[in-house]
């Protein structure tokens, strides 16, 4: 006769999850070196100084709050961090093991509770959370879980990405997290940085703070110096518009009122008044 499988129900299935519950809350000691970088970015200065306060602050009270790990996704017995990457960091420095509990997680649950870590932190800047959540993205991660992650809705997110998407990262790594700076100053730098090199925005990102650097930029765009223009382009009769000369381009803008029609036979036998002027060049 086949047993009937075992299936743990009433008390006893209660007490086999709350020992299971237990041991998910249970905190452990990892030794720093069996502990790798997993997830997501979530901070763009590194912040050394930071961290060494932090250690010596660990040095005297101990590690009172634990970090969470996940098991390693590629190699046994090795953990990876899910949140308290400076925590971890400090432990480094100290040379202790870590305090950690323990969660075995996919890599979706692992940046859900990276997300929901960073925004019950209040120290996170909006840059690095719309980093974060162009990193989601960019992973493959569709909005419900980058909004599930960052507890925000749909729109602030399109709104946050647009602007992490404006950025390039080579800037972004130039600046750094701009606590101080909120959207509508990340928005304003945007719109007066458009047609502007990259290189040129790194160059201008000086400063001791990071605040400082993005000030430092977008002054840069705001004071940049205008195209020399040429006020009006003469007609037989007068003026008819107007010439901007850069040292990459010459626009023409005609006045449709005043030119009549001219506009029109400029385009028309523009390929032919170019052949005219090589043919007079090589004479």
């Amino acid at each position: 006769m086949q047993s009937s499988p075992r299936v743990t129900k009433g008390a006893i299935g209660a007490v086999s999850q709350s020992i299971a519950d237990l041991r998910n809350r249970s905190v452990i000691e990892v030794p720093i070196e069996m502990i790798d970088h997993a997830g997501l970015r979530d901070r763009l200065d590194d912040d050394p100084e930071g961290i060494a306060l932090l250690a010596d602050s660990m040095r005297e009270y101990g590690q009172q709050v634990p970090v969470l790990l996940r098991h390693s996704s590629t190699a046994e017995g090795r953990f990876e961090i899910v949140y308290g990457r400076r925590r971890v960091a400090a432990m480094k420095l100290l040379g202790q093991p870590v305090k950690a509990m323990v969660r075995d997680l996919n890599d979706r649950d692992l940046v859900i509770a990276q997300g929901q870590e960073n925004t019950a932190r209040k120290d996170l800047s909006f840059i690095e959370k719309a980093s974060f959540a162009r990193q989601m993205r960019d992973n493959g991660f569709d909005r419900k879980v980058i909004c599930d992650a960052l507890q925000i809705d749909k729109t602030l997110i399109s709104r946050m990405l647009s602007i992490a998407d404006a950025v390039p990262p080579s800037l972004l790594s130039a600046i750094g997290a701009a606590p101080g700076i909120g959207r509508d100053r990340w928005k304003t730098l945007i719109e007066r940085m458009r047609d502007i090199q990259p290189k040129q925005l790194i160059d201008a990102a000086q400063g001791a703070t990071s605040d400082a650097r993005f000030e430092a930029v977008l002054a840069h765009v705001t004071n940049r110096p205008k195209a020399a223009t040429k006020p009006t382009l003469a007609g037989a009769n007068g003026p008819i518009g107007a010439v901007t000369q850069t040292a990459r381009n010459t626009t023409l803008t005609l006045s449709r009122t005043k030119s009549a029609g001219f506009d029109d036979w400029l385009i028309a036998n523009m390929d032919s008044i170019h052949r005219d002027w090589l043919r007079q060049r090589e004479e």
